[in-house]
């Protein structure tokens, strides 16, 4: 009766956090800058709610897939922006917030993923957890470099910055994102090449897969581009392209591998 009751819970909150997402974007030309923060936080905390509730599925079994996944990505970069709001209110970027919130959330719903094997601990979800955040943490990241970029671009054209922040606002904000980041993917790999036998069972313990792969890779990618911003200076484009490339790295090692085998091969791993 808990885990329905759970069940039911997140497809509400899911539910109103859409609504909200879709009301918010409708009528962001209309709303006070009061009246839209509100709905913002309605609908990030509703979907926050759908997030962990989709940790829990009918038959007491841990649930994911790409889209909660993805759904969990849109939610910390989200709820990263609202945090960020109170102090930079002049950020330009609540639309595309509302639509990110909202499709993710969407398919999240429509791909609900698959159960967990019955055999993993319960500690796993907490694991998934960890690495969303960091997934977050880089979306938050590729956001302010491509806004920094846009500027920067515009600037160059003697038009008007049209992010709100300064160039070197939105720079010391990237890097800012992408060291939290890095830190919370190295817990998460660690946890993973220690823990791995206690976190799955020993059929599907941790090990030299796809997902591994494209995870170490990002997080090599990230540890470059750190050191070069650390050791020679790297900023704007030259570092956005890092940044692009071991996010895409990032999103393929779960994200995509999920998406093939739930969606194209229509089949859990």
């Amino acid at each position: 009766m808990i885990l329905h009751s759970a069940h039911a819970f997140g497809s509400v909150s899911a539910l109103i956090a859409l609504i909200a997402y879709a009301l918010a974007a409708f009528l962001s030309r209309r709303l006070s800058f009061s009246g839209s923060r509100k709905i913002l936080i309605l609908a990030c905390a509703s979907h926050g709610l759908s997030v962990f509730a989709s940790l829990i599925s009918t038959d007491g079994a841990p649930q994911f897939g790409f889209a909660p996944a993805l759904s969990a990505t849109a939610w910390m970069v989200v709820l990263v922006y609202l945090l960020e709001y109170r102090w930079y209110p002049q950020l330009k970027t609540r639309w595309g917030m509302y639509v990110l919130g909202g499709v993710a959330l969407l398919l999240a719903v429509l791909f609900p993923g698959q159960p967990l094997h019955v055999n993993a601990s319960p500690w796993l979800p907490l694991h998934w957890v960890l690495g969303m955040a960091s997934y977050g943490l880089f979306g938050a990241a590729v956001i302010h470099a491509w806004l920094m970029n846009r500027a920067e671009q515009e600037i160059r054209m003697a038009a008007e910055n049209p992010t709100g922040l300064p160039l070197l606002t939105l720079e010391r904000l990237t890097f800012r994102f992408i060291i939290s980041g890095f830190v919370l993917l190295t817990a998460t790999l660690l946890a993973g090449f220690i823990f791995g036998e206690v976190l799955y069972d020993a059929q599907r313990s941790f090990k030299w897969n796809h997902k591994t792969v494209f995870s170490t890779m990002a997080w090599i990618t990230f540890a470059i581009l750190l050191w070069g911003r650390w050791r020679n200076g790297w900023r704007g484009r030259q570092a956005s392209r890092f940044l692009y490339l071991g996010a895409l790295l990032l999103l393929l090692s779960y994200a995509g591998s999920r998406f093939v085998m739930e969606v194209i091969l229509d089949r859990a791993s």
